[in-house]
């Protein structure tokens, strides 16, 4: 039988849990395969556990739902312009090593003429596509955008999958109970999401 998740209290417990997600949001950027909607979907649901507590207090190491959010939108801002820069300073090195896939040029490509045309969108549903910030991050910094094209629409990215997936967790919770089953349907969701903005991507890139 699936447990409630104030079993892992002690995983979830602030202020550990806004380390653990600000870490793993800000680093998926480079490495698209670490878990953080999960660990932000499991910290939304312990938090409302912690809310609906019989005594009616909320206890001091439950995550604040709004420090959460703000959290996970801020590292992954800031994720998206580390990569910015990493890229736009990536010089001959990286062009070459980008021209020499086809479909990464492609891509670069597509992408500046998007941005150029104000194209913000690409940048939102990219947040929420497997590995679509980091093509998205690096891109625009190779193709050398302007910080005023790109940084905008990272930050409306980041707010946007934060209160998302923050969403996911808390009514989640509050509708299927503070159960593991709660986080495994939010988790779908979040996916879900991935698989339609990918899906939009693929139809219309610019």
């Amino acid at each position: 039988m699936l447990e409630s998740l104030a079993d892992v209290g002690s995983l979830t417990a602030a202020p550990w849990i806004y380390a653990a997600v600000g870490l793993s949001v800000l680093l998926d950027v480079f490495l698209p395969v670490l878990p953080s909607g999960v660990l932000v979907i499991t910290a939304a649901t312990a938090a409302a556990a912690g809310s609906g507590a019989a005594t009616g207090q909320v206890p001091d190491d439950v995550p604040d739902i709004l420090a959460l959010t703000l959290c996970a939108a801020t590292a992954s801002v800031l994720g998206d312009l580390v990569a910015y820069r990493l890229a736009w300073r990536g010089g001959p090195r990286l062009d070459r090593a980008l021209a020499r896939s086809r479909r990464l040029a492609s891509a670069q490509e597509r992408l500046g003429a998007a941005l150029s045309r104000g194209g913000g969108a690409l940048v939102v549903l990219a947040r929420f596509a497997p590995a679509g910030r980091s093509l998205v991050s690096f891109g625009a910094g190779a193709t050398r955008r302007s910080p005023r094209d790109f940084l905008p629409w990272s930050a409306v990215a980041g707010l946007a999958w934060a209160v998302y997936s923050v969403a996911l967790g808390y009514l989640g919770a509050q509708w299927l109970g503070a159960t593991w089953v709660a986080t495994l349907v939010s988790v779908a969701a979040l996916f879900g999401a991935g698989a339609v903005a990918t899906f939009l991507m693929r139809r219309n890139p610019a």
